[in-house]
């Protein structure tokens, strides 16, 4: 078995059929979660939004075998953001999911001169 890369998954859709009780929750908790302090990467995931109440992010560290590829990390990503949402009655649109594999990244250095 080869061993377990480490993802970074974004998990996007638009919020719907919210309850005004979830509408006042995230209003109230909103600035907690736009700008930089919704941007965090881990395992327990982050949830990104403003307070347009439209658009979110979520966002996760995934560990998986590479050999399963990034849809594998992206499709535990939306399960666990599936789950975050349907805990909280958050209702929300298609989720996408964006995947970069931490351990196959090229960084680039410039040259110092």
């Amino acid at each position: 078995m080869a061993e377990s890369h480490t993802y970074r998954v974004i998990v996007r859709a638009t919020f719907e059929d919210l309850t005004d009780a979830a509408r006042e929750r995230l209003l109230a908790e909103v600035a907690d979660h736009e700008g930089i302090a919704g941007m965090k990467f881990g395992p327990e995931g982050s949830l990104a939004y403003d307070r347009t109440l439209k658009h979110f992010s979520m966002r996760y560290v995934v560990e998986s075998d590479p050999d399963d590829g990034d849809e594998m990390a992206g499709a535990l990503a939306e399960e666990k953001a599936e789950a975050y949402l349907k805990e909280r009655g958050y209702g929300h649109g298609e989720l996408r999911s964006t995947v970069t594999d931490m351990d196959t990244m090229k960084i680039n250095r410039k040259a110092r001169r």
